[in-house]
């Protein structure tokens, strides 16, 4: 059986050092998608274009205008002079908000009055709206904290804040996105290249007349499954370290945790998604449909059941219960406890018995239709 099982593996490997189309999937492949998304796709909005109505003109709204500027949040484009600039302004996208200060707004401020300074969002995008909104309000907040304690000194009265928050953001103190992606990112990278060199490898020896050799050989379905398996995990686990690499290189990412339990739980992943593989080569019939089946089942829903990008958590309950059928899912959750927090088994076994359990259905359901194939 071993000997058996090592000539085929032998065979994949001298396959895959001939086919250059499996060469660009180990290389250039996960270095594209590394570089595409880890760039482009941010979930941080900087950089707000800011366009301002200054019906004051006073010092303090000066003041307030250059604390804006100084974040690296905001970017004032331009100072506004009628409502009509303002429509000008939203409608051709060229500001995402504009502050318009009243008339009084300096005088009724030092008179102890109520002032109510506007922001106008383009609300388009709810999401990027929402966010803006809590930028403004966070740095009107300070603004107002800071008048507050002008006041106060000026009229000798002692400042006292009943509570302060203190906030300490765990395992990502940056709040930097990327990081957050990043696990999502080398978790769909491994998945498609993993599915996609297994599904075209077996379609391509249906298409070249040698899975009938196969068949006939003494290789029973288990033991041409074991063997399809384990040169393609290898290669998996090949993209996975230089994916790593590259991640630690370009974004800085560092792994917290350990590192033989990210080892063992990508080994559980692979197996599993390289069975799925299997499975769909076992129902295509050419490389092409193989493809299409194979990326189709991989990355849509990994970007979007898997909690990628998206939170589960808001999804309505029937999506949830329908974002078990991707083994990303679980593996997501894996990688950032250990990659991002450090944690061990402990915070999350109940994912790994979910993996073990994608992988023995997916092995036991190719074993039984390469069996039917062979009958």
């Amino acid at each position: 059986m071993l000997n058996r099982i090592y000539a085929l593996v032998k065979k994949e490997f001298r396959q895959i050092r001939r086919d250059s189309r499996t060469l660009y999937l180990i290389f250039i492949f996960p270095v594209f998608l590394l570089m595409l998304f880890g760039y482009a796709l941010s979930l941080d909005v900087k950089n707000v274009k800011i366009a301002v109505k200054n019906n004051d003109n006073s010092s303090e709204t000066r003041e307030f205008i250059a604390m804006l500027e100084s974040s690296s949040y905001f970017n004032v484009v331009g100072y506004l002079h009628s409502d009509k600039e303002i429509n000008s302004m939203l409608d051709e996208k060229l500001a995402q908000c504009v502050v318009v200060f009243p008339a009084n707004f300096t005088d009724d401020m030092r008179s102890g009055k109520n002032v109510q300074l506007q922001f106008l969002v383009d609300g388009v995008d709810g999401n990027t709206a929402t966010v803006i909104m809590n930028y403004v309000t966070s740095a009107t907040g300070f603004y107002n904290n800071k008048i507050t304690q002008e006041f106060l000194a000026r009229t000798g009265v002692k400042s006292f804040v009943p509570i302060d928050p203190q906030p300490l953001f765990w395992y990502n103190p940056d709040l930097n996105t990327t990081k957050f992606l990043i696990p999502g990112l080398f978790c769909m990278i491994l998945i498609t290249t993993a599915v996609i060199l297994t599904t075209l490898s077996i379609v391509r020896e249906k298409e070249l007349g040698s899975m009938e050799q196969l068949r006939v050989s003494p290789l029973g379905s288990f033991e041409l499954i074991i063997g399809k398996t384990i040169p393609y995990t290898i290669v998996a686990l090949f993209v996975a370290v230089f994916t790593l690499f590259i991640s630690n290189i370009a974004f800085g990412l560092e792994i917290k945790g350990n590192y033989l339990t990210l080892f063992w739980t990508t080994i559980i992943f692979l197996i599993g998604t390289l069975s799925l593989g299997i499975f769909i080569s076992t129902v295509s019939d050419s490389q092409q449909v193989a493809f299409q089946i194979a990326s189709i089942a991989t990355m849509l829903p990994t970007f979007i059941l898997s909690g990628f990008i998206f939170p589960i958590e808001s999804m309505p309950w029937p999506i949830q219960i329908l974002t078990n059928i991707t083994p990303a899912k679980f593996y997501i959750i894996i990688l950032r406890a250990i990659i991002l927090k450090g944690a061990g088994i402990e915070a999350f076994w109940k994912q790994i018995i979910s993996l073990l359990i994608f992988t023995a259905f997916f092995i036991g359901i190719s074993t039984i239709r390469m069996r039917k194939a062979n009958a």
